[in-house]
């Protein structure tokens, strides 16, 4: 009973900011991953929400740093993020197709239970993330705009998860 009234208050801040609870209506696009228990180099699918696949996740294996390579359908590279070594903070590059870096991700020092990024885009305002780490629920906001939204929950499935980003966002980056 104890966590009853902290789950039905997540549940209230999962309300969008047009006042509708997620994933109903406001034109927002959605996306499901599903990560494979056993999978060589951790390489996934990212489905829409009529189960078509429109994303590849290319998790490259035996590599010193983590490298994720987000392809089309075809094949074709959209964006990479690898993981940056030997910083104070943890932190991961983003970069376009042409190798041009789009993002910084930096991780927030002190992080309790609740997880904080801020994420530094190139020509753009700041991204700040923040996660429940026991729950994986991540909302991502632009100032005080929710822009987009990460949730085990909507799911039964294990290693599901939901991801809603609102329609004038670049859904790749």
């Amino acid at each position: 009973m104890l966590g009853r009234g902290r789950r039905e208050e997540r549940r209230d801040d999962r309300q969008d900011n047009r006042g509708g609870p997620l994933g109903q209506g406001g034109g927002a696009n959605r996306y499901q991953m599903t990560q494979r228990m056993v999978s060589i180099g951790d390489d996934f699918w990212i489905e829409n929400e009529r189960g078509e696949k429109v994303f590849k996740v290319d998790g490259k294996a035996l590599r010193v740093r983590q490298t994720l390579i987000f392809e089309d359908r075809n094949g074709r590279e959209l964006c990479k993020i690898q993981e940056r070594m030997l910083r104070i903070k943890d932190s991961m590059e983003i970069e376009d197709a042409n190798g041009q870096q789009i993002a910084m991700v930096k991780k927030a020092l002190i992080t309790p239970i609740r997880e904080r990024w801020t994420v530094n885009l190139r020509g753009g305002p700041d991204l700040e993330i923040q996660g429940n780490i026991l729950d994986h629920e991540y909302r991502i906001e632009q100032g005080r705009n929710r822009i987009a939204e990460v949730s085990k929950k909507w799911f039964r499935l294990r290693d599901s998860y939901g991801v809603e980003i609102d329609p004038d966002q670049d859904d790749i980056l």
